[in-house]
Parts: structure tokens; C-alpha cells; sequence
């Protein structure tokens, strides 16, 4: 009896999770830094990275934000966009996406058993392997442009055998360290590695010695440098709880439902990369209005300060996961001042710095820790045993599911529930409750 596309689908991310080391799964053990393999990869699928054009965006927050507003803003402006970005939080195929609509399943699990048959020399990873997927289908399905997203660092990631059009890096905070350095500057040196010669580069924010990277290799690269931080190329902002407008930019007033109050910067950075892209592309007021404000429908994104309303209780759900990302989340979520409690459902890997976040955590919070499903799920019980060292106290519950229905169990109508940490914490909450 021949397999139907949903099995063979799941047959073939049974074999990707298994064949294939992932970084989402097993951390830094997967990580290959090098483009040997990559590089005999693509040769072998016939070079479709070369295919189409590209954007390139690297960065440590921010960059799936500023990957998805850029692809959304290319599709509104009528063009066949691809978006790679990683990781997942559900489905594997939200990686890989055409005017927001995720790649085939039956594309999909066609591509893993063509790897399969390769021969190559050399085994590839997990994110190898979803990286040619992508050019592939990109190139198969004949895009105009794809905007695709570093995986980790730059200068060694497996996207970075594309020559773009536009090279963009959002900012730099410590995350990684074991891998990128633990110097902001080197990690910026790691990131900087997608800066091409002759290849214009916008950078969001960047100050002192990471500045100082930014420019050097630029300089080095020949290529044009600007710094979104410098000219964000709005006059001013107006926001509520729903949506921010930028007024005043090149093509009118802009609104979006990202309302993060980091994603100021990621605007700055997208507007700085629209003047850089309208070089190759026409991109009209209307396109860029309504690539901002339809975003979720054009790329995907989601879970970016993500409002839900779930068992008559209002959530919010954000990816946000290092030291960066919290210096943000933190004050914004302890000056919601709900009518209620604010009940925070947290858990994370093991290889992040907690106690480089735990500054940014709201004081009067009632927390729930958990242990996101991953192998490199830190245990419910280490991150509380963190928290209580720092006077945050909570319950360890164990699994995500756990925490959250021991949240609305203990809530009122007036409460906010918050669930974050990690990729796989937020995901658990999208899958089984949305």
C-alpha cells in the first residue's frame, strides 16, 4: 500500500530529528562551522542558492522581526518573495516560506530522501540539510528575491554561501558565547562575516567597539555601510496596545502590530534596508504599508509579543531568550499593571545565561517555571532553584502543559498570563492550546 503525503511526511521528519544533528534539539554538539559541506551540498542540488536573489539578515535580536517585515513588504510590493528563517516553534516547514504559505509537505519529504541518496563525503547537518531545502525550493518554485536569516553567528553559518543583494545585521547582545565569543565584539566579528565585497550593509544598532567591528570590515569589503541607529528614517512614533505608527518615513505613515518596544529599532532597520532594496525593486507607499501592518499573513511571523486570549484569559507569548531579548520584555511586562496578578510561565535550555536575565524580571510576578520539551530543556526545578537565589520566587511544575494550566487555574478574569523563556515553551502553548 503506498504512503499517503502525511505519512511520508512524517517519515521524513522521522528521519531528519534522527539522521541529522539538530542544534534545536542537542545544542552546541550540532553545531558544524564551516561551509565545506554546505557548499558540496548545493553543488550537488545543482547550485540553487544562485538562482534567485537575496537578503541576507544576521543579528542576535530582532532578526526574525526585521527577515519577515522585508519579505512581507516584497510580496505586497507584487513579487514572489522566499523567507527562510529558524527555528520552528510547530511545524518544521514554518522554516521555509513563499508570500507566507509554508513549503510542501510532499516537497518536503521528497527533498529529505533525495539528500539521503547523495553520497556526499561528508554527513550534513540538521540545519544543512533545511538550508538546502529552502534554496531549493526557492529556486524550483522560481522566486524573485528571498530574504533568509542566519541560523547562528554569520561568518561560519551555512546560509552565508549567498552573495545578497543587501547584507542586514540588527544589533549585537551576548547569547551563544560558548560558540561566538564572549565579548560583544567578537561576537560582532562572527556576525560581521556576512558583510560581502561591494555588498551594501545596514546595521541596526550598534555602538563602540561593535561599531568600530562594523565599520573595519566594511571598510575592508569595499562595501557601503549604514547605520539604521543614525537615521531611522521616521519622525516620530505613535503607539497603543494594539499598534505603533511611524510617521513621517519615505513612504507616509507606516503602522504595524509589532508593538515590542524593541521593534522601533527593527523598523529603523527595515526602512534603511526599503532605500538600499528600491535600487532593484519598486516599492511603493502602499506595499510598505501594507507589508507592515499584514506581516503575520504575509511571512508567518508570529510569536513576537504575541497577545491570546485562551479559557477567558488574556496570555501574551513572546520567543524572546537571552540577555538581549529580556532587557526588553522585562520592563514592558512590569509595567503592564493589570488589574490582577501578572503569572509568568518561564522555561529554558540549559545552555543560556539565566542569571544575566534575571535583572529584567518583574518583582511582583507570580512564576511558574517549567522544562521546555527539548533534550536541552533546563529541569523546572534548576530554574527555580536560579530564581529563589536571585528573591524570585515560584512552583516548579514540571512540563510546559503543567505550568500553564496550574496559571489559569490560580488566575482571576483580571489577570495576564505570560508564557516564554524559550522556542519550545512557547511552542507547547501554540500547539495545545491555540
Amino acid at each position: 500500500m503506498s504512503q499517503s503525503s502525511e505519512e511520508k511526511y512524517a517519515a521524513a521528519m522521522r528521519e531528519l530529528e534522527t539522521r541529522y544533528a539538530a542544534f534545536h534539539q542537542v545544542g552546541r554538539k550540532a553545531y558544524r562551522p564551516g561551509l565545506e559541506t554546505i557548499a558540496a551540498l548545493d553543488a550537488a542540488l545543482g547550485n540553487p542558492s544562485r538562482a534567485f536573489r537575496t537578503v541576507h539578515v544576521a543579528g542576535t535580536n530582532g532578526k526574525g522581526s526585521t527577515a519577515s517585515l522585508l519579505a512581507s513588504v516584497l510580496t505586497a510590493a507584487g513579487y514572489r518573495t522566499g523567507l527562510y528563517t529558524s527555528p520552528h516553534l510547530v511545524d518544521f516547514r514554518e522554516r521555509i516560506r513563499i508570500d507566507g504559505r509554508k513549503i510542501s509537505k510532499d516537497f518536503t519529504a521528497d527533498f529529505v530522501g533525495r539528500v539521503g541518496s547523495l553520497g556526499l563525503d561528508a554527513a550534513p547537518s540538521y540545519f544543512e540539510v533545511a538550508t538546502a531545502m529552502a534554496f531549493s525550493y526557492f529556486a524550483a518554485e522560481k522566486v524573485d528575491v528571498a530574504v533568509v536569516e542566519v541560523g547562528l553567528g554569520g561568518r561560519l553559518d551555512s546560509t552565508n554561501i549567498i552573495t545578497p543583494l543587501l547584507s542586514v545585521i540588527t544589533n549585537i547582545s551576548k547569547d551563544h558565547t560558548a560558540i561566538l565569543g564572549d565579548t560583544e565584539e567578537a561576537i560582532a566579528a562572527e556576525k560581521a562575516g556576512i558583510i560581502k565585497p561591494g555588498v551594501p550593509v545596514v546595521v541596526g544598532r550598534a555602538e563602540g567597539g561593535v561599531r568600530r567591528v562594523f565599520e573595519e570590515k566594511a571598510a575592508q569589503a569595499g562595501a557601503p555601510l549604514i547605520f539604521a541607529a543614525d537615521n531611522p528614517l521616521y519622525t516620530s512614533l505613535l503607539g497603543t496596545a494594539d499598534a505603533v505608527c511611524y510617521c513621517g518615513t519615505p513612504w507616509g505613515d507606516v503602522s504595524s502590530p509589532l508593538t515590542g518596544r524593541w521593534q522601533h529599532e527593527n523598523a529603523a532597520t527595515v526602512f534603511n534596508s526599503l532605500v538600499v532594496l528600491s535600487e532593484n525593486f519598486d516599492i511603493r507607499p502602499d506595499a510598505v504599508a501594507r507589508g507592515f501592518a499584514q506581516v503575520g499573513r504575509l511571512a508567518g511571523l508570529c510569536a513576537r509579543w504575541m497577545p491570546l486570549r485562551i479559557s477567558d484569559r488574556d496570555f501574551i507569548c513572546d520567543t524572546g531568550h537571552n540577555p538581549g531579548a529580556w532587557q526588553e520584555l522585562g520592563p514592558r511586562l512590569a509595567t503592564l499593571h493589570p488589574a490582577g496578578k501578572l503569572r509568568m510561565v518561564l522555561g529554558f535550555v540549559s545552555d543560556k545565561n539565566i542569571d544575566a536575565m534575571l535583572p529584567y524580571m518583574p518583582r511582583e510576578a507570580e512564576y511558574y517555571f517549567v522544562a521546555p520539551e527539548s533534550d536541552r530543556a533546563r529541569s523546572a526545578e534548576s530554574t527555580a532553584a536560579i530564581f529563589a537565589a536571585a528573591g524570585l520566587r515560584g512552583t516548579a511544575c514540571g512540563t510546559v502543559r503543567a505550568g500553564i494550566d496550574a496559571a489559569l487555574a490560580a488566575s482571576s478574569p483580571a489577570d495576564t498570563i505570560f508564557v516564554g523563556g524559550s522556542n519550545f515553551t512557547v511552542a507547547t502553548l501554540l500547539e495545545e492550546y491555540i
